[in-house]
């Protein structure tokens, strides 16, 4: 099996982590918090903090097992060590075919849209959709002739990205507090909350933002390119969740300021940064707003190229040989990028035919922004749990105190998802446009994925270590 050169240091990992967190999820699903909330920001803010707090827990617990484990892709690594060679498996193949052409779709089209609305297009016109496609394409052409560029590309990125939010952060709040909008938006409620009640509201709101805090868990896919792993890794995830948390409490604070709750809802973010600063300076933080998305792209994008080279480095899976190949003058797992590329085009299929359509898969339109999130929090628990029971030489502390914390934060999570979107399909408003969020219907597709990779497994690798 060909090996991958430690290229990446602890600054890329850091950028990692925040570039691909910080991205279209802050700037869109704001709005969806506030029409979960009816315009309540207290429960808005109650929604990003609780989730920002579980992403915490989660990322502590990973940082504790990047200290022991290091071998091809983090989290497939952990689920190995902990829970065998056939559940690292299958979490690897979720992640590989659901869980990051689900979210990369996403964000392709999210940063389509948004440089879409610098021309007036609508979002769900042929011409975002087209832009969507060549921005899937182009990302995955940086990861796969230089992943060096598209390193420091994330870099680059992430500090522009920072831009419009640490601005709209600072700005909007002053703004806000001087002109009385940012009072009156603490103290009125425009409408009801989702379900009619603010508990509901509040776990459909933490349900919204859990796609924008999701992605964290990208940067142990570079674990073997990372230079010392078992030190940068555990860093980068516990100072990239701490810089994201509180960046996205700070904006939505910040965006309060820029317009009242009743037109956020209606127009979204981009409303507050015209108000505050200007057609001109609107559209060049609306430019950032684009190069944000493109990074979090970027990001997804490196996890994606190298899914199937984690399945195939254990030998199984289809054709381990052909996707085991690293390349030899870009040191790019090639043949895995393809498979990647391919399935988020699918994704990307299904995304538009889902939820920018009528919908063109009946009871089968789920909104794959969300729902496979949910889902890998749900298969976060067992890896948890055999951690507690095999790492005996560990404290009490990090043996079980803080994975039963985690197991808590991801039982949460699903419980949230659940009650958030039924088990059944219901429809909801979201912006100007009606969502079905069928949970039974994305699961009878994830067990068509699952067992489809249980026949592709490999049957000649039985060992389970």
């Amino acid at each position: 099996m060909d090996k991958l050169t430690k290229k990446y240091g602890l600054l890329t990992a850091i950028c990692m982590v925040v570039g691909t967190v910080i991205g279209s999820g802050v700037f869109f699903k704001a709005q969806n918090v506030l029409i979960a909330t009816g315009g309540n920001m207290p429960l808005g803010i109650l929604a990003w903090v609780i989730t920002g707090l579980l992403m915490i827990i989660c990322s502590l617990q990973f940082a504790t097992m990047a200290t022991k484990y290091e071998k091809v892709s983090g989290v497939v690594d952990y689920a190995e060590a902990t829970c065998g060679t056939t559940y690292g498996y299958y979490l690897a193949w979720f992640m590989v075919n659901i869980y990051y052409p689900g979210m990369t779709s996403v964000l392709a089209w999210v940063s389509a849209r948004y440089l879409g609305v610098l021309f007036s297009w609508s979002m769900v016109g042929p011409e975002v959709m087209i832009l969507a496609g060549f921005f899937l394409v182009a990302s995955y052409t940086m990861n796969a002739l230089s992943p060096k560029l598209a390193g420091k590309f994330q870099i680059s990125a992430t500090v522009i990205k920072l831009i419009p939010i640490v601005l709209m952060a600072i700005v909007g709040t002053v703004v806000g507090l001087a002109n009385g909008t940012l009072t009156n938006n603490f103290t009125n409620v425009v409408s009801e909350a989702v379900g009619g009640t603010a508990s509901s509201g509040l776990f459909a709101a933490i349900v919204a933002t859990v796609f924008a805090y999701e992605g964290w868990i990208v940067a142990t896919s570079i674990n073997a390119e990372l230079k010392n792993p078992k030190k940068n890794l555990p860093l980068a995830l516990i100072i990239g969740s701490i810089v994201v948390v509180s960046a996205y409490v700070l904006y939505f604070v910040g965006v309060a300021g820029g317009a009242n709750n009743a037109v956020l809802i209606a127009e979204g973010a981009t409303t507050a940064f015209t108000n505050i600063f200007g057609t001109v300076g609107g559209t060049l933080l609306n430019i950032c707003i684009v190069v944000s998305c493109l990074g979090t792209l970027n990001g997804l994008m490196v996890g994606a190229t190298r899914g199937m080279y984690a399945i195939a480095a254990r030998k199984h899976g289809p054709r381990p040989d052909t996707f085991g190949q690293v390349d030899e003058a870009t040191n790019m797992t090639t043949n895995s990028s393809i498979w990647g590329l391919f399935v988020c085009a699918l994704w990307l299929v299904y995304f538009y035919g889902a939820n920018l359509t009528s919908g063109w898969f009946g009871l089968f339109n789920f909104d794959s922004s969300e729902l496979p999130i949910v889902t890998i929090y749900a298969m976060y628990i067992p890896i948890f749990i055999a951690w507690m029971k095999k790492e005996k030489d560990m404290g009490v502390f990090k043996r079980f105190v803080l994975p039963i914390i985690a197991i808590i934060a991801c039982a949460f999570m699903v419980f949230a998802a659940v009650y958030a979107h039924g088990i059944t399909p219901y429809l909801a408003a979201k912006a100007n446009d009606t969502f079905s969020f069928p949970v039974l219907f994305y699961l009878v597709i994830f067990a068509v994925v699952m067992i489809i990779g249980a026949i592709l497994k490999n049957p000649k690798n039985k060992s389970d270590e």
